[in-house]
C-alpha cells in the first residue's frame, strides 16, 4: 500500500495523548480530539484561542443551511443548489489575559498534553507557560458533552502560578464564527440575556430559519462583568491566584435547537455542575463499554485504535432522531458538508444492528421520512419511483456533480439492501411490511425506468452509470450496479410473495416485468470466474499503483480530475464491494481471482476501502495482508493515513473498522436472520474478544489459539453457528 502513518500520537488502550504543541498537526489534532454526542459536535480546537492554524467548529445535527440560489436555468436534473451543515456558535469560547496581553495557545507553550479519555468523554489539555513579569502559569482546560442529556455540556479551566498573579478570564458564546467553505457567518442574533453569572444567546440561521438557544452559568470565585457584541455574549472575571494556589472555575451549559422559550424560561436548573456531569458519563460509558468493547490483547496500537473507533461511532450516532443520519465526517469537520452517503447503510448498519437495533432502525426511518424527497428526485431525472440522493442532510440531493449526483445508483440500492438485513436480523416484519415494502416498492419502479433492454432484448442493464468506484464514470453494466439492482428486485417480490395485501404495492403485471428483469440482468462474469467490472474495463490502460508517490494523496488534490479517469486504476472495491454484501453469492474460487485481480488496482483513495478488502483477504487465508488493511482501517485517523484528517473524521471507514474485525477475524455472517461465525486468530494477537446483540441478548465470543469461547453477557439464550455446527449460548 502506497500509503504510510503519520503516527505522534501516545498510544494507551483507553486514551488518545499528544504530547508537545505542533502547529503544523493543529487541525488534524483538533479532528482527533473531538467530541459529539449526537445532537452536538465539538472540534478539539484551543477553546482559548491559538496562533496556529485552526478549524472553530461546532456543529448540531440537522442544522444546515441552503447554498447560494443561482437562479433559473441549467440542464435539467443537474442539482443547483447544495444545502450544508452550518457551523454554529463557539459555546466553549474563553479568552485568558494579562494585562492586555492576550494569553493565546502558541510556541511558547512547554509541557503540552491533550488528552481523550473514552471512557468517559473528557477532553483535556494542559501546558504551561512564561508570564510578562517572570514566573510560570499553569493552565488546565477540561471539556465534557453530556450523554445522558445531549443538551449538556461543562468546561473547567483550572489556573496554577508559581508566584501571585492576576489574570483576566472571559467566558461566552460566539455566533460570529465563520462557516469555512462560505467565509461566511450563516446566524443572526434574535436576542441576549445576562443576568449575574448566567448569561444566554438566541440566534437563527438565514435561510432555513432553525434556531438555537445557548445559555451557561458560571461558578467562580469572583465577580461576573457582562461582555455583549454582535452575535456574542460572555461573562468576564478578574482572578488573582496566589502563588502556588489553583483556581477553577466552571460553567455549566445547556444548548437547545428550535427551543420555543423565552431566554428569561431558559433553565439551567437541571444541568449539573462539571464533577456531576462526568459522574453521569461514566456511568453511561461503563453501560456501553459493558456490550460493545473491543479487546485485543498483543496490539496495543489496533486495541486503541479499535475503541477510537468504536468510541466516535457512539458519540456520533445512537438513533436518538429519526430524522438524523450519519454524517462522513460525523460532527467533526465542514468536509463533505455534513452529508450522509450510502455508507450508512453498507458500512454503519452492520455496526448498529448488532450493537444498538433501535439506532439501526433509526437509520432505516430517516430513508422512510425522506422518501417523499426520493420521489421528487427521480421524476427530476424523468424516472419512476425513488432515487435516494448521493449526499444530503435534508433528504434532497445536494450533490452539484451530475455525474454522482446522476449517475450513482447505490444510494437506492443500499437503502433496499439495510432494509432486508434489518428485517433479518431482528424479525421486525411489522417495519418489514408497512415502511420498508413502501421503500422497496418505489427504489424497484426507479431501477426499472432507470435501466433497459439491450437491442436484441437478450438482457437487461444500466447505461451511462457511475459504481462504488467512482473513478470511472458514464460506463455500461457496471456489475456491482446490475448486481445489486437484481437483488433488490428479488428481494422486493420475496416480500410481495408473503404479504395478502400485496397488490395494494404493486400489480401483479408489473411484478411479473420485475421478476423478468431480474431473470435477464446482464453480469459481466467470465467463465474463468473473474468478472469484469464495467463494459470494455479489461482494455483500460494500466497504471501501477505503487509507482504513485506519498506527496500526491490525496489524489484529488494533486491530479487534475479527468486524469484520474483514464487508467484502470480504481478508488474502492467495487466487485469485490459486492462479494462482501452477498457473500454467498459467489464462490471461494471467484472471490480469490477477483480478490487477486481487483486489489493490486485499487489505491483506496476512500476510506471505506481498506476494511472490505481486509475481510475478503482473511476469507481466503491471506492473513497478513488482512492484518495489514486492519490496522490502516482502525488508524485512519489517528495516524492520518489519508493525509486530509484535518478535515474531520472518516465516520463511516470509523463502522468499517469494527465490521473489519468481527466480520473479518471473527468470520460473523448473517444468512436469513441467522448468525454464524468462523473466527481466526491473527498471528500478531494472543487474543481478542469482541460483543455483539442477537435479538434481546448480549453474546460475548473470546477468541483464543485454544478456540472461540461464547458466553451470554445478557439476555435470552440464542442459537449460533460455529465454524458450520449449531451452537447454544445459555
Amino acid at each position: 500500500m502506497a500509503k504510510m502513518a503519520d503516527r505522534y500520537l501516545g498510544c494507551e488502550p483507553w486514551r488518545v495523548i499528544e504530547r508537545g504543541f505542533d502547529p503544523a498537526r493543529s487541525l488534524c489534532s483538533e479532528s482527533v480530539f473531538s467530541l459529539a454526542n449526537e445532537m452536538m459536535g465539538v472540534r478539539g480546537y484551543p477553546e482559548e484561542g491559538t496562533s496556529a492554524r485552526s478549524l472553530v467548529g461546532s456543529y448540531f445535527a440537522g442544522v444546515y443551511e441552503w447554498g447560494e440560489d443561482p437562479g433559473p436555468g441549467g440542464y435539467k436534473g443537474v442539482v443547483k443548489r447544495t444545502h450544508f451543515m452550518v457551523c454554529a456558535a463557539d459555546f466553549f469560547r474563553i479568552r485568558l489575559s494579562e494585562g492586555e496581553r492576550a494569553l493565546l495557545l502558541d510556541e511558547t507553550v512547554r509541557d503540552f498534553e491533550r488528552v481523550l479519555d473514552m471512557r468517559t468523554g473528557l477532553l483535556s489539555r494542559a501546558y504551561s507557560r512564561p508570564l510578562e513579569q517572570g514566573g510560570t502559569l499553569h493552565v488546565r482546560i477540561e471539556r465534557l458533552l453530556g450523554m445522558e442529556d445531549e443538551q449538556t455540556a461543562g468546561q473547567r479551566v483550572t489556573l496554577c502560578a508559581d508566584r501571585d498573579a492576576h489574570v483576566t478570564l472571559e467566558m461566552g458564546v460566539d455566533g460570529s464564527v465563520k462557516h469555512r467553505a462560505t467565509g461566511q457567518c450563516q446566524w443572526t442574533a434574535e436576542e441576549t440575556a445576562v443576568e449575574g453569572k448566567r448569561a444566554s444567546i438566541r440566534l437563527h440561521t438565514e435561510t432555513t430559519n432553525q434556531h438555537v438557544t445557548y445559555a451557561f452559568e458560571v461558578d467562580a470565585p469572583a465577580a461576573c462583568a457582562p461582555v455583549e457584541w454582535d452575535k456574542g455574549v460572555a461573562l468576564r472575571m478578574e482572578l488573582d491566584l496566589p502563588a502556588g494556589r489553583s483556581v477553577a472555575v466552571e460553567r455549566r451549559i445547556r444548548n437547545a435547537v428550535d427551543d420555543p422559550g423565552s431566554l428569561v424560561g431558559f433553565s439551567l436548573e437541571h444541568v449539573p455542575g462539571f464533577d456531576a456531569l462526568l459522574t453521569q458519563n461514566e456511568r453511561h460509558y461503563d453501560a456501553f463499554w459493558a456490550r460493545s468493547d473491543v479487546e485485543i490483547e498483543g496490539d496495543a496500537l489496533n486495541q486503541q485504535g479499535i475503541r477510537y473507533c468504536v468510541f466516535q461511532l457512539h458519540q456520533t450516532y445512537r438513533g436518538l432522531n429519526p430524522h438524523h443520519n450519519v454524517g462522513a465526517k460525523g460532527l467533526t469537520g465542514e468536509a463533505y458538508n455534513g452529508h450522509a452517503f450510502w455508507d450508512s447503510e453498507t458500512y454503519c448498519l452492520p455496526y448498529y444492528l448488532l450493537n444498538d437495533r433501535e439506532a439501526a432502525k433509526s437509520l432505516l426511518l430517516f430513508r422512510y421520512h425522506t422518501l417523499p424527497q426520493a420521489m421528487e428526485r427521480a421524476g427530476e431525472l424523468d424516472c419512476r419511483g425513488a432515487c435516494y440522493p448521493v449526499a444530503t442532510l435534508n433528504g434532497r440531493e445536494a450533490c452539484t456533480l451530475w455525474q454522482h449526483a446522476s449517475l450513482q445508483m447505490q444510494p437506492s440500492t443500499a437503502v433496499a439492501y439495510a432494509i432486508m438485513e434489518y428485517a433479518q436480523v431482528t424479525g421486525d416484519m411489522a417495519f418489514l411490511h408497512r415502511e420498508g415494502i413502501a421503500m422497496l416498492v418505489q427504489i424497484c419502479r426507479y431501477i426499472v425506468s432507470r435501466g433497459g433492454w439491450n437491442a436484441d432484448r437478450t438482457g437487461f442493464g444500466f447505461y451511462g452509470v457511475m459504481g462504488p468506484d467512482e473513478f470511472h464514470m458514464m460506463v455500461h453494466h457496471n456489475f456491482y450496479t446490475n448486481f445489486m439492482c437484481m437483488k433488490t428486485l428479488e428481494a422486493t417480490l420475496s416480500v410481495l410473495e408473503g404479504m395478502d395485501n400485496a397488490e395494494k404495492y404493486a400489480s401483479a403485471e408489473e411484478r411479473k416485468q420485475w421478476a423478468a428483469i431480474a431473470s435477464h440482468m446482464i453480469l459481466l462474469r467470465g467463465d474463468d470466474g473473474l468478472i469484469e467490472q464495467h463494459e470494455g474495463y479489461f482494455g483500460l490502460p494500466h497504471v501501477n499503483i505503487h509507482d504513485i508517490p506519498v506527496t500526491d494523496f490525496p489524489l484529488y488534490d494533486h491530479w487534475s480530475y479527468d486524469r484520474i479517469y483514464r487508467t484502470d486504476m480504481i478508488k474502492q472495491p467495487d466487485v469485490l464491494m459486492a462479494m462482501f454484501l452477498y457473500p454467498d453469492d459467489f464462490t471461494a474460487e471467484e472471490k480469490r481471482i477477483n480478490y487477486d485481480f481487483y486489489e493490486p488496482r485499487c489505491i483506496h483513495e476512500s476510506s471505506l476501502s481498506p476494511s472490505i478488502h481486509a475481510i475478503l483477504a482473511q476469507e481466503l487465508g491471506r492473513d497478513d495482508a488482512a492484518f495489514d488493511f486492519f490496522g490502516f482501517a482502525t488508524r485512519m485517523d489517528l495516524d492520518n493515513y489519508n493525509r486530509n484528517t484535518c478535515d474531520g473524521l472518516h465516520l463511516t471507514s470509523i463502522a468499517a473498522a469494527w465490521v473489519t474485525i468481527v466480520y473479518g477475524f471473527g468470520g460473523l455472517r448473517i444468512s436469513q436472520g441467522r448468525i454464524s461465525l468462523s473466527p481466526r486468530l491473527p498471528k500478531a494477537w494472543k487474543r481478542y474478544v469482541f460483543r455483539f446483540c442477537v435479538e434481546e441478548s448480549v453474546v460475548c465470543a473470546e477468541v483464543t489459539e485454544a478456540g472461540c469461547a461464547l458466553s451470554l453477557l445478557s439476555g435470552k439464550p440464542v442459537n449460533l453457528t460455529m465454524n458450520g455446527q449449531p451452537v447454544r449460548v445459555v
